[in-house]
């Protein structure tokens, strides 16, 4: 655990991130990340949670409360640190990390754990608890989980099924009843949670869930126009709530809609190579828990991006001009990855993660390894 602690401290040379070149992703990268997860999946404290106290009774620490995702800072940080494990050990799975991963996935993810968490989930008072952002998270977790063939996978997701059933069961509930989307660049933004459900469903065979998130975005977002984007960032904003819109409905329409649906709704994107339509933010105090939000909105922006990217035809041409944007995202926000702030190094590994293995725009039928392998072929140097 010391060498993943120093590995956190590691940060991008002045002169990586003067120059054009994208970051490449490697067991070296992967390495960083991992220590990032693993200092945090078994680290009670600090501690923000958000619990509703019916009683004395409900007076515990984290780790008696949700005794699989009380580390990483906060419940859903905690969720996808596990998640980074899991894709990581699925990407890189001889990579000198694997053992320790699993040993932290084998210590959380146990029968006893899950089913006091599923009891947690269901428990008086907590209908909204982490809806739709952690639990989104979850169902992203199971996925990866199902799609691994390893037999610890396997063990892990049967025992990840009692919470699984509960997040679906509160998610189908919440949607039919939600009247107006959230449109904010936090964890309450329906769009980013959308798109996370959806993938979840598709990748599951989930017709009937996949259906209901498919229609819920259209119905709050197919006629929506002019997303006024000179208005972002918000000063706590780690998601886009305009790109975060795009990147869900490039997921339910067709390419010719979608194409046409962008330009009606992001006007703004030029048909030149000229990337300074979009540029990267700069966080004022990385060592500020809500204000490290904005290195995290550079990662969310370069995978959004790409995500439009990878819905347009390849004679689009607004393509220059979203490839220059995302280049540049990436390469501020993988520079932020240092862990040298907890406030940020408790969730920054995962969407770093999300970000360079293309977990949002997998290919169908593709494993990790190879969606790995075709990333690092397009940022190598």
């Amino acid at each position: 655990m010391k060498r993943f602690l120093a590995i956190l401290l590691l940060i991008p040379s002045v002169a990586a991130l003067a120059t054009n070149t994208a970051p490449t992703f490697d067991d070296k990268a992967a390495e960083r990340f991992a220590g990032l997860a693993l200092a945090c999946v078994g680290k009670q404290y600090p501690n923000k949670i958000s619990h509703v106290l019916n009683s004395d009774a409900d007076v515990a620490p984290p780790r008696k409360l949700t005794p699989a995702f009380y580390g990483c800072y906060d419940w859903h940080s905690s969720v996808h640190g596990h998640w980074l494990l899991v894709r990581l050990l699925r990407t890189f799975p001889n990579a000198s990390f694997a053992g320790a991963a699993r040993e932290a996935l084998r210590k959380s993810l146990t029968t006893e754990n899950l089913k006091q968490e599923a009891a947690y989930l269901r428990g008086e008072g907590r209908v909204s608890f982490e809806r739709p952002y952690g639990l989104a998270w979850l169902l992203q977790l199971c996925a990866e989980l199902r799609e691994w063939d390893d037999d610890q996978a396997r063990e892990m997701l049967a025992n990840l099924r009692p919470l699984e059933d509960a997040a679906i069961e509160r998610l189908k509930t919440w949607l039919p009843k939600l009247s107006h989307p959230v449109r904010i660049g936090e964890h309450d933004q329906t769009a980013f949670g959308l798109g996370l459900m959806l993938d979840y469903a598709r990748s599951t065979k989930n017709d009937s869930f996949a259906r209901l998130v498919a229609d819920s975005a259209r119905k709050f977002f197919l006629a929506d126009k002019d997303c006024p984007l000179s208005y972002e960032p918000s000063g706590e904003d780690f998601l886009s709530p305009c790109l975060g819109e795009a990147d869900v409905m490039r997921r339910v329409l067709s390419q010719t809609e979608f194409a046409k649906w962008l330009s009606d709704f992001l006007p703004q994107i030029p048909m030149t190579g000229n990337g300074d339509w979009l540029k990267p933010v700069v966080s004022p105090d990385p060592s500020d828990p809500k204000l490290a939000h904005l290195d995290g909105l550079n990662l969310s922006r370069a995978w959004m991006l790409e995500g439009i990217l990878s819905a347009l035809p390849q004679d689009d041409r607004r393509r220059a001009a979203l490839q220059a944007a995302a280049d540049a995202h990436r390469r501020a926000g993988l520079a932020a990855v240092t862990g040298a702030h907890y406030e940020g190094g408790h969730w920054l590994g995962s969407f770093a993660v999300y970000l360079t293995t293309q977990r949002g725009i997998q290919k169908e039928g593709a494993t990790a390894s190879q969606q790995a392998k075709s990333v690092s072929e397009k940022a190598g140097p």
